[in-house]
């Protein structure tokens, strides 16, 4: 890789790192190829990039973007997006479905630098989805109690008549 192709990933990561939310640094020594393809499937359906990125060029694209220092050693995959929950639950997934050779080291939300506990507590949060969800059922319960009510009153005056 050339010093121009550098500065340009560099430039590349720098910008993308400052639009993501959420980026995660995990080890994935010793997993295998098709492993890593699920991963980035299961990723690219959530819009969450996954990437293997040289230490050196990582660190100077997450200085430049304003993201805390992490701890950047050994092998490294990058993992990054908007919504930090979705990004939690596949890669929190994925870490116990290949625990032997794949482990999170260390992350960032919003921010602020997260360690390995507080992305696995992330990963239980219910996700905006089934947020959405749980809110109808409450906007709607009134309503359901209402109709309720007005059919059983129906049924009473049916059976003094």
């Amino acid at each position: 890789m050339t010093k121009v192709q550098k500065q340009e990933m560099v430039e590349v990561l720098t910008q993308e790192f400052k639009n993501a939310q959420a980026l995660l640094v995990c080890d994935y020594k010793g997993t295998n190829v098709k492993s890593l393809e699920e991963l980035r499937r299961n990723a690219r359906q959530v819009d969450v990039k996954v990437q293997v990125i040289k230490n050196t060029l990582a660190r100077i694209a997450l200085r430049d973007s304003g993201m805390p220092e992490l701890d950047i050693k050994d092998t490294n995959i990058f993992i990054w997006g908007e919504d930090q929950i979705s990004l939690a639950k596949i890669v929190v997934k994925f870490a116990e479905a290949n625990a032997e050779k794949f482990t999170i080291k260390t992350g960032s939300f919003d921010g602020q630098k997260v360690d390995k506990n507080h992305i696995v507590s992330v990963s239980k949060l219910p996700s905006k989805e089934e947020l959405i969800g749980m809110l109808l059922s409450v906007w709607t319960a009134p309503a359901r109690y209402f109709a309720t009510g007005l059919d059983n009153l129906r049924k009473q005056k049916e059976q003094n008549s």
